[in-house]
């Protein structure tokens, strides 16, 4: 079957609101881990190099979640609430905006926007010793977002740095609460490199360094690739039929270096994705490779359809990987840049992962369905030894490592 033609019905469960997880627990690695394979069991996620192949490589986004909520208070005492979700102007790319010390605009969510009618909104504060004002603009008004422009009255500091500082961290909507101060390091992994998400691939959350060392010794490497996490992340499938879902679309990064170590993996090892988040960008890659095969001068931008309605002319991962490698060298860059809107559902075939480590996921969600496709109709099975194990569920939830 298509998976266009699945029914969103068939990836429902019930989930009681008091299994969502508002707080993470004391330790990151003492949440409890379901090991699904052949068999379902329960451990803590501290034992988990007990379950990982030794000399295995295990794949990770090193995305950092960004402050993305900025709080605004008018005059008349409305609050404005704006979310950041990806730059337009004068750059689109994440690194370049945060870098950038100049006026810029940003494609935004706002809350309470019929309060806003056309002025600007301050913030003020003092950054690095220097009184510094935050300007809004609003730009222009789109149909499920809006255009912000964002100027600053210092030539001293980066967006980065104003955000870091009138910003705060945007915990997912089922968390019914604000952020604390903890969440400032708790909603991040420990390895978070790349500023550009508005929501951390939670999966990775668990990870320390104590869990580190024993994968070490049982000599499984590490490699990272990064996926800007963008709010549709939260965003369920609304319509009854699969097919009538539009993907959200999100910027992916993988290394010349991180092409070359799956390389050596690929067919003798097993790969571990952490999340899937990773999953999807290490599945793109295959797409863009088999774009590439076609058309040296391809694009790096991935349809959600595309592996379901484009033959892959038989190419091999392996051979995707060269591919890719190459074409770096050609071109003589160090990475990939690209976006994604791929789905991963039912039908699909991995072309990457042998082993995925997730957490639990909403209902009637993309990232079921991508859980659904990897582990097969027993997903159902896995949700249920969770619930019934009182497991906690969603971003600060428990953990999942499904082996097929």
């Amino acid at each position: 079957m298509h998976p266009k033609d699945l029914n969103i019905t068939d990836f429902q469960y019930e989930l009681n609101p008091e299994r969502i997880a508002q707080y993470p627990v004391e330790q990151r690695d003492n949440s409890k881990l379901v090991i699904a394979s052949e068999n379902i069991q329960q451990d803590f996620f501290y034992n988990i190099d007990q379950y990982i192949p030794s000399n295995s490589l295990m794949i990770f986004n090193d995305t950092k979640v960004i402050h993305a909520r900025l709080e605004f208070k008018k005059t008349t005492g409305a609050r404005i609430e704006i979310f950041l979700l990806n730059p337009t102007a004068p750059f689109t790319d994440m690194e370049q905006a945060f870098s950038s010390k100049e006026p810029q605009t940003w494609n935004c969510l706002v809350g309470n926007l019929k309060k806003w009618k056309g002025d600007s909104l301050l913030l003020e504060a003092k950054i690095k010793n220097e009184s510094v004002e935050l300007q809004a603009n609003l730009v222009s008004l789109g149909n499920t977002s809006q255009q912000v422009k964002f100027s600053w009255s210092s030539t001293n500091i980066t967006f980065a740095e104003l955000i870091q500082h009138f910003g705060v961290i945007p915990l997912p909507p089922y968390m019914n609460r604000k952020a604390e101060a903890d969440d400032l390091f708790r909603y991040q992994t420990v390895y978070a490199n790349k500023m550009g998400s508005v929501a951390a691939p939670t999966a990775g959350l668990h990870f320390t360094e104590e869990v580190f060392k024993k994968l070490e010794e049982k000599n499984i490497s590490k490699g990272f690739v990064t996926l800007d996490v963008g709010a549709g992340t939260f965003k369920p499938v609304s319509s009854a039929i699969i097919g009538e879902h539009e993907m959200h679309t999100e910027t992916v990064y993988i290394s010349l270096e991180t092409i070359q170590k799956i390389k050596q993996y690929i067919n003798n090892q097993k790969i571990i994705a952490v999340g899937t988040t990773t999953t999807r960008t290490l599945e793109s890659m295959f797409w863009f490779a088999n774009k590439l095969r076609k058309n040296p001068k391809a694009d790096f931008f991935i349809d959600q359809w595309a592996p379901y309605d484009d033959a892959n002319m038989g190419l091999s991962p392996f051979e995707a990987l060269e591919i890719l490698e190459n074409h770096l060298i050609s071109i003589d860059k160090s990475f990939l840049e690209g976006k994604t809107q791929l789905i991963i559902a039912p039908s699909y075939r991995f072309k990457f992962i042998d082993i995925l480590i997730t957490n639990f996921h909403q209902p009637s969600s993309t990232l079921l369905l991508l859980v659904a496709a990897f582990y097969g109709e027993k997903w159902k099975d896995v949700y249920d030894f969770a619930l019934k194990n009182n497991f906690r569920f969603l971003s600060y939830g428990d953990s999942c490592l499904f082996i097929r």
